[in-house]
This record gives C-alpha cells, sequence and structure tokens, in this order.
C-alpha cells in the first residue's frame, strides 16, 4: 500500500458512495445542471464563492489562492481502545483553478492527501504544525490549515503550499462507545482552498 494510493477496502468504497450528482449543491437545493449553464459562468461563480476563512487560519503573506474545491464525503473512523479514531477521509472534490479559471476535480484520502483525477497531480499535507479553529456549524469537524509536505507532478497540486479546510458541515465521530474492531463512516462536507506561492 502506498500512501498517494487509497486504501483498499473501506476508504475506496466510501469514495464510490459519496459521488457528487451534477448541479446539485451541499444544502441539498437543486440548481440548473451544468450543462444548461456556459462553462465560464460556473468557473466564474465557483470562484467567487469566498468562504468565511478565521485569521488564524491565513497562509503567511506571498501565498495565493490558486484552487477553490467543494468537498462532500465522508470521515472514516475506527475503534481503538474502546474509542472511535480517525482512520481516513475519503472524499470527492470538484471546484475550479484560479488562474486561469478552470474547471477541476479531485479526490481526498488518507495522507492526508489530495489528487487530481484529471492530471494525476497530488498534494500531501504535513501532519505537524496543523492549525486548527472550531466550525462555526454545532457537531461539525474544525476548520483547517496544513502546510504541505510533498507534491507530485505539473498539474492542479503540483505547486501547492498551503491547504485550508473551511465551512465544514458533519464529520464527528460517534460519542457513544466502541467494541472491537468495528468502523464507521460518517458524512461531512467542506469547502477547501489551495494555496500556491505568489510567483
Amino acid at each position: 500500500m502506498t500512501r498517494s494510493s487509497i486504501p483498499a477496502g473501506l476508504g475506496a468504497l466510501a469514495l464510490v458512495a459519496v459521488a457528487v450528482p451534477a448541479g446539485v449543491s451541499f444544502a441539498g437545493t437543486e440548481r440548473p445542471a451544468a450543462e444548461s449553464r456556459p462553462a465560464t459562468t460556473q468557473a466564474d461563480s465557483a470562484a467567487a464563492e469566498t468562504p468565511k476563512v478565521p485569521p488564524a487560519l491565513a497562509p503567511p503573506p506571498g501565498h495565493v489562492v490558486h484552487a477553490v474545491l467543494k468537498a462532500r464525503g465522508v470521515q472514516v473512523y475506527g475503534c481503538q481502545s474502546g474509542a472511535w479514531a480517525l482512520i481516513e477521509p475519503a472524499a470527492s472534490l470538484t471546484g475550479v483553478t484560479v488562474r486561469p479559471v478552470k474547471r477541476t476535480t479531485a479526490l481526498h484520502f488518507r495522507g492526508p492527501s489530495w489528487q487530481s483525477d484529471q492530471d494525476g497531480s497530488l498534494v500531501e499535507g504535513n501532519r505537524e504544525g496543523v492549525l486548527q479553529v472550531p466550525s462555526d456549524n454545532p457537531d461539525s469537524i474544525p476548520q483547517l490549515r496544513i502546510a504541505a509536505k510533498t507534491t507530485r507532478g505539473d498539474g492542479v497540486f503540483g505547486k501547492v503550499t498551503y491547504i485550508q479546510r473551511l465551512d465544514t458541515v458533519g464529520g464527528v465521530a460517534p460519542r457513544k462507545a466502541c467494541t472491537g474492531s468495528a468502523t464507521t463512516a460518517v458524512p461531512y462536507r467542506a469547502v477547501y482552498r489551495f494555496f500556491v506561492a505568489k510567483g
């Protein structure tokens, strides 16, 4: 098993289960299908949606937003010593790059890693020094700022320096105790912003 691949079993099954139909917003309201809107209008609209960013999660000066993607998926937990512990996220992401404005899709999985399913580029976050702020939504996983640890490829994630996880909804581990080697997948949504060094 490599760190850049999705582990077999639960993680891979969860990714299949969380595919986001085109034209469905995370609020559960229907929007016109992508085909009925011009691609540039759709991309410009997505790029213009700026989530509220806690000041503590701002990247250092000299880094600019490169891509904004909405995620829908699950946080996978496993039972360890009678309590739930995070195993991995499993989510599909859709959004746009900023310059140039271009629609993009990706997968999010163990690492934490994000990989483009269009160009194969990948960024893996550094687990050390992650900054977190509580979500504005009750019973939701925290908002984060993660520094990139490694990148691969020349595509959308090839030069990413920082990642923000914002506007989180859901994903919190069950409060009840667990037994044995049980696993569970808790649905969540979030907005991820990817930064690159200002060139």
